[in-house]
């Protein structure tokens, strides 16, 4: 099958090596499919191989996060489980079932070449929280300096809907954030993202680089594909956008190459490349963008919406025409222009039930409408991050 690269506006010019080659910190995710063997059991020695590949990557001085799915998939091959459920509490026996297997195959695949791992289980939770995401940060900085290997998984046996991240894909991105990594790894049971479903579309090509973020690629991704994981090309497009906004570039390849990952890290370009076009978000701003979950949203006018993105300024009462959802001041919430898209988001300075007393307002007449006034802006725009 032919490969191409995918002609995206304003991308520099492809260089023929893989950004691996150039990083020091990486992250690797490896998918359900791969972990288990397509939902068979634990893949004892595809577990080895990651092991052995990771290691001569340390030995060539790179810090290495594992974030790895399996665990449910592990839970439901022990539990005589064909189907992955649905229910939540479901799912969350069989995670507890399975993490036991999971992180005892790979802490003896590693303890095999020298190396030592931790278990870092994770939820939305952990990193809604400001202080509880910089000692996240702290923790997997502290882990890798010390020479060890974080294997990172989200915490299913507590976690609820309203908290879970939905995907490892998702999860990883973010912990490629969190620590500010240069390159994102998927490993994935496809070669990497094509222009369209090659199961289905036989002039399908192998988008070989792009820029993460750009809409197309998100147009070319399509649903879950396998019973086994929950996520599919699709999140995967989208965990390359947010890694992105940390400056991370990702590249999606095929977890079945043999050695991929040291072939990558020699310089060789593997499955799909999809680059960085923008600088590292400053800490903070990154932790909002971070959020998953807006506890309300904010409908913008055409002016607020322009100050915002054109003018790095904050965002006033008199240029909202509407809120929705319920928060509380310090909460984060959505920017949305009139057509509905997420522009931005960022801590607001007054409740849902305040804000709604003061659209359209300006900012001298806060005071009059709520007898008293916290700010003179509804959003800072040092509390401010554009999407």
């Amino acid at each position: 099958m032919s490969s191409s690269a995918t002609p995206i506006p304003g991308a520099r010019k492809a260089e023929n090596r893989s950004v691996l080659s150039r990083a020091r910190r990486l992250v690797v995710k490896v998918g359900s499919s791969l972990v288990t063997n397509n939902g068979q059991g634990l893949d004892q020695a595809a577990l080895a191989q990651w092991a052995e590949q990771i290691a001569a990557l340390a030995r060539q001085d790179k810090q290495v996060i594992l974030v790895s799915s399996g665990a449910v998939a592990e839970g439901m091959q022990r539990l005589g489980w064909k189907k992955r459920p649905s229910a939540v509490h479901e799912l969350q026996a069989a995670a507890a079932v399975g993490q036991m297997g999971l992180v005892q195959a790979y802490e003896t695949c590693f303890r095999g070449h020298g190396l030592r791992t931790a278990q870092v289980l994770l939820t939305h939770e952990d990193l809604a929280d400001r202080k509880r995401y910089l000692n996240a940060s702290t923790t997997l900085r502290t882990l890798l300096e010390l020479g060890i290997i974080p294997i990172v998984n989200e915490n299913d046996t507590v976690a609820t809907e309203e908290i879970r991240f939905g995907d490892n894909d998702t999860l990883a991105s973010l912990v490629t954030n969190l620590v500010e990594a240069e390159v994102l790894v998927i490993l994935t049971d496809q070669p990497g993202l094509y222009t369209a479903d090659p199961r289905k579309d036989p002039a399908a090509t192998l988008v070989r680089l792009a820029r993460a973020g750009d809409p197309n690629l998100e147009a070319m991704a399509g649903g879950a594909g396998s019973t086994i994981g929950s996520g599919g090309m699709l999140t995967k497009v989208l965990a390359a956008k947010r890694a992105a906004r940390s400056g991370a570039h990702t590249v999606i390849a095929s977890g079945r190459e043999p050695d991929v990952l040291l072939r990558l890290a020699s310089g060789e370009p593997i499955g799909s490349q999809l680059e960085a076009g923008t600088s590292a978000l400053a800490a903070r701003k990154q932790w909002l963008a971070d959020h998953l979950q807006v506890r309300g949203r904010l409908t913008l006018d055409e002016g607020a919406a322009k100050a915002l993105l054109q003018g790095g300024r904050s965002l006033l009462p008199i240029g909202v025409t509407a809120a929705t959802g319920e928060f509380e001041r310090g909460e984060v919430v959505a920017c949305m222009d009139a057509g509905g898209r997420e522009i931005a988001r960022g801590l607001v300075n007054y409740s849902a039930g305040d804000t709604r007393r003061i659209l359209r307002t300006p900012s001298s007449d806060i005071e009059t409408r709520l007898g008293y006034v916290e700010e003179p802006e509804l959003i800072h725009r040092d509390n401010l991050v554009l999407l």
